[in-house]
């Protein structure tokens, strides 16, 4: 009878582990904990933009939808494909990062934008921004670059070629855009920086870069040097440390940006009731100053709410991060969070006056199909490495 009773004991232990090892459901592999911010992101960016195509022309509601459609297909395609098939094509990665860059001066491609900037291609009817899906590309590159030292950079001449991997298809984007720029910046450095890189080299780097960058913009503002910045970039900066400086151009953009925000009080002014933002005061209240139509409609209490799902959906990354042991996957998603957090706070900051504006968007919410596609793209990453994380490498 004890036997009889052991053996019961046994199979129900075995049946429990079975349970265990099969399925838990239809929504197994979807990472939900990650795809709900994400997916409640992007309904309060329709929101959004639905209240800015009711004054803005140019928010036409219709094009962002299809943005959302054609970014949640790229989404879907990603999430089937395993990406960690990706880990071992650095030098692919690498000439299609440099490709990207470059596309728009390639000789009937390239489209010129506002301000002169010439970081469009248009092909047809159709046109976009190659460097958006350019920042997918380098979170690829740098995670399969930095992969294979796993976890521990011992040489300074291991360092050096990871920053010089990074260093081209930057450069390459820096001469179109600077904004793009500074979202592949930190995003390659955030992932050389996870990789085991010693702190004293990233100390050094740092410093360095900190000089270079003080030495450009002292020189674009004194005549018969080189300037590398151009006037518009160089005016941002400035207007950035004194807003009076310019107080019918960037100057009056900040301005009234901030007073956007504030206006929303602590609940806001209700939809479609942004009536600086929609008005006219607030240019580009659509794309580069997005955050500022959001809170004066929906005040601090939806911004908070908003702000509280980026957290939720970098947290939630960063969690499934730390719980995988396949270091490129690890340095993948460390590249989605660091790209998804520098767009939030410089974007978020911008328009509350404490960061210099650069026309980086807000992830899910500014309109603009390119932005779009490649944001939900990078949803598509992280459900990726969730579904095929029991999978062999």
């Amino acid at each position: 009878m004890a036997t009889v009773a052991g053996e019961t004991s046994v199979a129900a232990a075995g049946g429990r582990k079975a349970r265990v090892g099969r399925s838990r459901g239809p929504f197994d592999a979807l990472y939900l904990s990650q795809l709900i911010p994400a997916m409640l992101i992007v309904l309060i960016g329709v929101v959004t933009i639905y209240s800015a195509s009711l004054a803005i022309p140019e928010a036409n509601f219709v094009s962002h939808l299809a943005g959302i459609g054609i970014g949640l297909a790229a989404a879907i395609a990603t999430w089937r494909y395993d990406c960690r098939a990706l880990s071992n094509m650095t030098t692919a990665l690498f000439i299609l990062a440099c490709v990207l860059m470059i596309l728009p001066r390639v000789p009937g491609l390239g489209y010129e934008g506002g301000l002169g900037m010439v970081g469009w291609v248009k092909i047809g009817p159709v046109r976009f921004q190659p460097s958006e899906p350019g920042k997918i590309v380098t979170i690829f590159l740098m995670a399969a670059a930095c992969a294979q030292y796993n976890g521990k950079i011992e040489t300074f001449r291991d360092y050096a070629k990871l920053c010089g991997t990074l260093l081209v298809p930057l450069l390459l984007i820096l001469s179109l855009d600077l904004g793009t720029g500074l979202i592949i910046f930190f995003i390659g450095a955030t992932v050389i920086i996870v990789s085991g890189a010693p702190r004293t080299w990233v100390l050094l780097t740092i410093a360095l870069i900190v000089g270079v960058a003080a030495l450009v913009v002292v020189t674009s503002m004194i005549d018969g040097l080189p300037h590398i910045l151009k006037e518009y970039q160089l005016k941002r900066l400035i207007v950035f440390v004194d807003p009076s400086v310019d107080p019918t151009g960037d100057g009056y953009n900040l301005q009234q940006a901030m007073i956007a925000v504030g206006s929303g009080g602590l609940f806001g002014k209700g939809f479609g009731n942004a009536t600086q933002a929609l008005s006219g005061f607030v240019p580009e209240a659509q794309t580069d100053f997005v955050f500022s139509l959001f809170a004066e409609q929906f005040g601090f209490f939806g911004s908070v709410v908003l702000l509280g799902l980026f957290a939720w959906m970098i947290l939630s990354t960063v969690l499934l991060a730390m719980k995988t042991d396949h270091y490129f996957t690890k340095l993948a998603l460390v590249g989605c969070v660091a790209m998804w957090t520098f767009q939030v706070l410089e974007n978020v900051g911008m328009c509350l006056g404490i960061m210099p504006i650069t026309g980086i968007p807000l992830p899910f919410v500014t309109y603009g199909s390119s932005s779009m596609v490649v944001q939900l793209m990078s949803v598509g990453v992280v459900q990726s490495f969730w579904r095929h994380r029991q999978k062999a490498a």
